[in-house]
């Protein structure tokens, strides 16, 4: 059990030394693709590794339609 742990934590370190939105999307999917991949035939690294892909995916489109708002309102970065 140790060694599925440490090697989904060590993934999941180096994805999301990206950036902030990078690592805050992959931890979230991480885990919950972790647990839905274990109930789901004990597929739990695979779950968490497309959790993470997933993750920072929706925390990147995120970001993006923040910032399409903030220039919209006209407070874009001067």
């Amino acid at each position: 059990m140790k060694f599925p742990l440490l090697t989904v934590t060590a993934a999941l370190l180096m994805l999301g030394a990206n950036s902030v939105a990078n690592a805050k999307g992959c931890i979230k999917g991480a885990i919950v693709g972790g647990v839905a991949g274990h109930y789901a035939g004990h597929h739990g690294m695979l779950g968490a590794a497309a959790g993470c892909l997933y993750g920072r995916h929706r925390a990147n489109e995120q970001d993006r339609q923040q910032q399409q708002q903030s220039q919209a309102n006209g407070q874009g970065k001067l």
